[in-house]
């Protein structure tokens, strides 16, 4: 999942940004509002910790056995909270595409190290992860990228109003899944 050092840096920022964002998201709701936020800060934070530049960070073997396990948790939960409406599946859909990049990045490459850089194609040339598996997940983030874009129309903004208030704004929360769903493309790509 690792391309050149700038694209992986953006995506660094632009994934940690929007878990940043979720963060800020959980403190001003509450209910099933608040356990999405959570949801979604894991995801960006993970998505981040997993694009970081491998010059910076060569994680250990056993890093990707623990984002696997993080994250079939997290797709367990999303399956279990489906049930009670919102958009878990969606969670649950990027909870389980993170699993499977863990996995393809923790499988050696035709006998070679296994590692941050070692199964994704730009870094090594080597097509890493499963080609159906990896189409399927790029055809559902396209699909859900174009219609969350579609979805994007301005809204009134408040006139007066405390500058916190940015953060129960519901585009924001909108844009934020949308920047998310753009770099799990992203790194699906590279895989």
């Amino acid at each position: 999942m690792h391309g050149p050092a700038l694209s992986a840096w953006l995506l660094v920022a632009l994934c940690g940004a929007s878990g940043a964002y979720c963060l800020l998201r959980m403190r001003r709701c509450a209910g099933e509002e608040r356990r999405a936020a959570g949801s979604e800060a894991v995801m960006g934070f993970g998505m981040a910790a997993m694009a970081l530049p491998a010059a910076v960070l060569t994680p250990p073997d056993w890093s990707w056995a623990v984002y696997a396990a993080v994250f079939g948790v997290a797709a367990l939960r999303a399956l279990l909270a489906a049930r009670r409406g919102g958009h878990h599946l969606h969670h649950m859909v990027g909870s389980l595409a993170m699993v499977y990049m863990a996995v393809a990045m923790a499988l050696p490459a035709h006998g070679g190290h296994a590692g941050h850089g070692a199964a994704s194609g730009v870094a090594s040339g080597v097509a890493g992860g499963a080609p159906l598996v990896t189409g399927a997940l790029l055809a559902y983030y396209t699909v859900y990228v174009l219609r969350s874009g579609a979805r994007l129309v301005p809204v009134a903004t408040p006139v007066g109003g405390p500058l916190s208030t940015w953060a129960s704004r519901p585009e924001f929360a909108l844009v934020c899944r949308l920047s998310m769903a753009l770099a799990m493309l992203t790194m699906l790509v590279t895989m």
